[in-house]
């Protein structure tokens, strides 16, 4: 008894063929819709956010987004390579009418199986290089910074201690009005001055959270019992969202504050006012859960003493 395989007919080809250009055209309609959601209330470069009037937000934003568009460049093109061969090979060995049985079978080709073997491990040793080498720069704290700020993160808001000033700013008390001293948002506000270099001590008080401005380009993991640390300096004045970018209990998605980039004069007088609000010295980082604001600020021990 012999087995006949039905042909297709030319009708059920066009039918699927149809059918996949459909398929493709919404896939690429996905993207092109999906490319528009990017961004923090700034613009965006390579569907990473950048500053409002089109420049970089801090001195490290333009390394960062290099690196992200390389990286894409290289993946476009080994896609294209991948899928011009899968096409080429279904197009020129595809099935003819008159073919008969299997085609030839082959095993054991020891110039495709180096090539396959050795470009991918040179692909990734590339981008482990880029990727080391751009780490090591964004996380390079050797210059000496001009303003330090030891941020604390807690279930669920941020204090913000202003080293250099040796002043603080607590989630418990938000932005305040410099008139009526009223709260303004019902969010921390981190003062940053442009054109000045920042460094930011990290700390957590109870669990792991993680310090991430979406317009800086960057973060950082902030770990109960270890200080972390990284330098920017800010290059556009404007508001920026922050946010805990690691899972941390039940109100995470509540643990926002906000980024003010402002002239190294109004962010002298905002430190100043808080001066006056009696908002000196600094908050402790110590391991606790409960909003520590001691009366007595002046012999709690420096951030990262812990």
């Amino acid at each position: 008894m012999t087995w006949k395989v039905p042909l297709l007919r030319k009708h059920d080809t066009s039918v699927r063929r149809r059918r996949g250009w459909t398929i493709l055209g919404v896939m690429v309609a996905c993207s092109l819709f999906l490319s528009g959601c990017a961004g923090n209330g700034t613009a965006s470069s390579g569907w990473l956010p950048q500053g409002a009037n089109g420049g970089q937000v801090t001195n490290n934003t333009g390394r960062v987004t290099s690196l992200w568009i390389g990286t894409w460049i290289a993946a476009l093109s080994v896609g294209l390579i991948v899928w011009g061969l899968t096409i080429w090979v279904m197009v020129r060995f595809r099935r003819k009418k008159d073919d008969v049985g299997l085609p030839p079978q082959l095993r054991y080709n020891v110039p495709i199986e180096m090539l396959y073997t050795i470009v991918p491990v040179f692909m990734v040793a590339v981008l482990f290089y880029y990727t080391a080498r751009d780490e090591s720069a964004l996380l390079d704290n050797s210059a000496t910074p001009d303003v330090t700020v030891n941020v604390v993160a807690k279930q669920w808001s941020w204090d913000f201690n202003y080293v250099t000033a040796n002043t603080y700013s607590s989630g418990v008390h938000t932005e305040l009005d410099p008139k009526t001293g009223n709260p303004l948002n019902a969010m921390p506000v981190l003062y940053l001055p442009e054109g000045k270099r920042v460094q930011f001590v990290l700390n957590a008080r109870d669990v792991i959270h993680s310090f991430w401005v979406p317009a800086f380009l960057q973060k950082l993991d902030m770990i109960p019992g270890r200080t972390n640390k990284f330098q920017v300096v800010p290059m556009e004045q404007g508001t920026y969202q922050g946010k805990c970018a690691e899972l941390c209990g039940a109100y995470h998605s509540q643990m926002l504050f906000t980024v003010k980039v402002v002239s190294p004069a109004e962010y002298e007088n905002q430190m100043q006012f808080l001066r006056t609000l009696g908002q000196t010295g600094q908050l402790p980082n110590t391991l606790n859960r409960s909003p520590l604001l001691p009366a007595d600020l002046s012999s709690v021990p420096t951030p990262g003493s812990n």
